[in-house]
């Protein structure tokens, strides 16, 4: 450019450089401190003179820092996690998560450090440029080509006086993804393309500004430019676009190879909506189900669903005489209302709920968990349940409920449990930054959070774990408020999502807060605690992880979470009639075993998936085929492994099978995992001999009675297995009896030992 086709502002800014960059070489002290005044006053006369024409304008318009700058620092990762959007930044420099604070950025970049990383005098010699492209050095490496419309895009900014907000200029209100939804062949690719859309009616391809990531990049990956591959594995995946805070969904869905005629699936048996969606969803993907489980099979897996043990070999022989078609429903109607239902049920629960002994004393514990098992005992409606934990009052020693107030003592860890386990929102990450997956700011975490801010409690505070003193909870009058920690905002409670309720300063504010979270229109109540149930009668969630709904999490089948959430709400959330509802179903009743067109189905449930028995129903139906009972202390003789009231309570054979431990915060959910130290603890378990080899044990009574051996093989298949052994297996027991130098008790006891020791036994099917 020549001199003489700048303003007279720019000329002169030309000239104060070049004398600048004079004195810095050779002028004395004094003149370099002269120097240092004149590319300030520079500076100032280049963003006024040069800057007064008009707002700078990019390749494709005016630059706006939000819209044009923000996502570039995006784009190039630097702003992620690993980089300078951690908690602590990298190498002195942080910026925003993912640039979730435009402000906090703008500042970081233009005023930290008295604006060393821009330098205006001669912008193309900023740390903002010359570190990214490799001419500084820069532990992140080469990230912009200097010939790149990045490159060019950030120098314009620069030169343009590094304006926070082009005027008049529009806001980012939601992005769209194009194609939405698509059926690929295995191994075909798509392009997904980004739309941002503005507030004044504009929209823009974003695609390169965009980021991308699978939920199942065995089914489908994408690349860093959007580029979607099915693989060969049959299934749906969900391909999240995130562009600035703002995210869409695309679903690609890859068949199997091959046909299956329609009449098939018109002819799949239909008992209620389930097995209807489900069949719908299996014909889309071209995979067709398992065949119907036996008697056999269905009689174990329904015993340990809904009460948590398996079938005695009276009750196994009762209902596999029977031969009335209503024989399973009726099956399923006793077994909802013994006591035992409850007992599981509430166990389930306690995992979820219980609280930590150490902080809240063991006395608080004990009712908390005997509160919950009153609530299942009743079949008190889900609703209600949850009212009742979310408003609960009064004191530690006569309220159970109240219990959550006193483990979790701070409106922020509140906010985290009660938003997890009832709305399946993780809205922690929230709490220090915008969630990277979801629309969750720090707002609305300290806005929720606020509910609870009037929760006080008069006693002794925490105390040691024995003495477990009395605590008393209560709602003080005033306005329920939070600061915001980085703005100090005033934020006053309000709900995730839709309207407000008033609060008048007087009333709980709890009240509102339960209103809003058991209200029928609230989309994310009824579906947690339908998904949580079908996960743990199917063996999968349609949700996986069951408390992390969002929309890049969906459900591996929406029609179906919605009619199951529908339907429990209008039978006013009856946890029975939900568990009544699936057991039911043709669905729930398919056996284990694959065939050739699902034999890779992990999650569209054309099978029914295997779970490893929880701790307690294991334990338990050990103490009922051996007929020796467990000794737990602090416990009435008799107890059974699901009565335990608290997880201190010592066994190892609960904690080698996954017991959660009380004393991590949060306590985990259990898992289904299976590892080499069960397997171990189940061949050398000391107490697990004792009881086979117990003398009033049910091997001592067997081998001690006149039947004959293939009479005890069969009850001893009835009570492992709670069915007949067959041809093959009544061969292999009756030869443990005719080993030489073997009594009928060890044969016996062998029989049972080896028959606990199988996956038959260990999982249910």
């Amino acid at each position: 450019m020549q001199l003489s086709s700048l303003g007279a502002g720019c000329r002169c800014h030309v000239y104060l450089i070049a004398e600048a960059r004079v004195l810095s070489n050779r002028g004395s002290s004094g003149e370099r401190k002269l120097m240092r005044h004149m590319l300030l006053v520079s500076a100032f006369l280049w963003t006024v003179l040069c800057g007064a024409g008009g707002v700078v304008r990019a390749e494709d318009g005016p630059v706006d820092f939000e819209r044009d700058i923000l996502p570039i620092f995006t784009r190039f990762g630097c702003n992620s996690g690993s980089c300078h959007g951690k908690q602590a930044g990298q190498n002195g420099f942080k910026l925003s998560l993912l640039a979730f604070d435009a402000d906090f950025d703008f500042d970081a970049l233009t005023k930290e450090g008295r604006g060393r990383r821009i330098f205006s005098v001669d912008p193309e010699r900023s740390l903002l440029l010359t570190k990214p492209t490799g001419r500084n050095p820069h532990g992140g490496g080469k990230r912009l080509a200097p010939d790149g419309p990045e490159y060019r895009r950030l120098l314009a900014w620069i030169r343009g006086g590094m304006p926070r907000r082009v005027p008049g200029a529009a806001k980012l209100e939601r992005i769209t993804v194009n194609p939405e939804q698509e059926v690929l062949s295995p191994r075909q690719t798509r392009q997904v393309q980004v739309t941002a859309h503005y507030s004044d009616g504009t929209s823009k391809d974003v695609t390169r500004y965009a980021q991308f990531q699978s939920n199942e990049a065995a089914i489908a990956g994408v690349d860093d430019s959007g580029r979607v591959t099915a693989h060969g594995v049959c299934g749906e995946a969900a391909i999240m676009a995130r562009y600035m805070g703002e995210i869409a969904v695309f679903r690609p869905t890859i068949p199997l190879d091959g046909e299956v005629p329609e009449k098939f699936y018109n002819e799949l048996p239909r008992k209620n909506f389930i097995d209807s969606l489900v069949w719908k969803k299996l014909q889309r993907l071209r995979i067709t189900p398992s065949q119907e489980c036996s008697d056999e099979k269905y009689l174990r897996r329904v015993y340990i669903d809904i009460i948590g043990r398996v079938p005695t070999t009276a009750e196994a022989a009762a209902f596999l005489s029977d031969s009335k078609p209503d024989r399973r429903e009726k099956l399923v109607d006793s077994l909802l209302e013994q006591p035992e239902y409850a007992e599981h049920w509430a166990n389930k629960w306690a995992d979820l709920l219980r609280p930590n002994p150490y902080r809240v004393g063991i006395k608080a514990v004990l009712n908390y968990d005997a509160w919950v098992r009153r609530a299942f005992r009743q079949n008190m409606p889900y609703d209600q349940f949850v009212r009742e934990l979310v408003t609960a009052r009064g004191s530690t020693y006569r309220n159970g409920a109240v219990t959550l107030f006193r483990d979790r003592r701070d409106p922020g860890e509140r906010t985290t449990i009660v938003t997890q386990l009832f709305l399946g929102i993780r809205l922690e990450c929230a709490r220090c930054h915008h969630h990277p997956f979801e629309v969750w700011a720090q707002e609305d975490f300290y806005s929720f959070a606020a509910y609870f801010t009037n929760v006080s409690r008069k006693g002794t505070g925490l105390s040691p774990p024995i003495s477990g003193s009395e605590e008393v909870f209560f709602t003080t009058a005033g306005s329920s408020t939070m600061a915001h920690p980085r703005t100090g905002a005033t934020l006053s409670a309000k709900p995730l999502f839709g309207k407000a309720p008033d609060l008048d300063g007087e009333t709980d504010p709890r009240e509102a807060l339960a209103a809003w979270m058991t209200s029928k229109e609230n989309p994310f109540f009824a579906k947690v605690m339908v998904n949580r149930v079908w996960a743990d009668l199917m063996g999968r969630g349609l949700v996986e992880p069951v408390d992390d709904l969002r929309a890049t999490n969906p459900p591996t089948n929406p029609e179906l979470l919605d009619a199951l959430a529908k339907d429990f709400q209008e039978a006013d959330f009856d946890i029975k009639a939900l568990v009544r509802r699936i057991t039911a179903s043709h669905v729930y009743a398919l056996s284990s075993l694959p065939g050739t067109r699902n034999v890779q189905d992990t999650r569209n449930y054309s099978r029914h998936y295997r779970q490893r028995l929880r701790a307690e129903v294991m334990l338990d139906a050990i103490v009922e085929i051996t007929g020796v009972p467990e000794s737990f202390s602090g416990m009435p003789p008799g107890s059974r492994a699901k009565e335990l009231w608290t997880t201190r309570i010592g066994s190892l054979f609960l904690d080698a099978f996954g017991r959660p431990d009380p004393n991590q915060d949060p306590p985990c959910e259990r898992t289904p995992d299976t590892t080499v130290v069960q397997s171990l603890h189940l061949m050398n378990s000391k107490n697990l001999y004792a009881k086979v080899t117990d003398s009033n044990g049910r091997a001592a009574q067997l081998s001690g009675s006149k039947r004959t051996p293939q009479e005890i093989v069969q009850q001893l298949y009835l009570a492992i297995y709670s069915r007949m052994p067959d041809s093959e297996e009544r061969i292999i027991g009756r030869g443990l009896f005719q080993k030489k130098g073997i009594s009928r008790r060890q044969a016996t006891e062998d029989l049972m030992w080896a028959l606990i020791n199988t996956p038959e036994f260990v999982f249910k099917d």
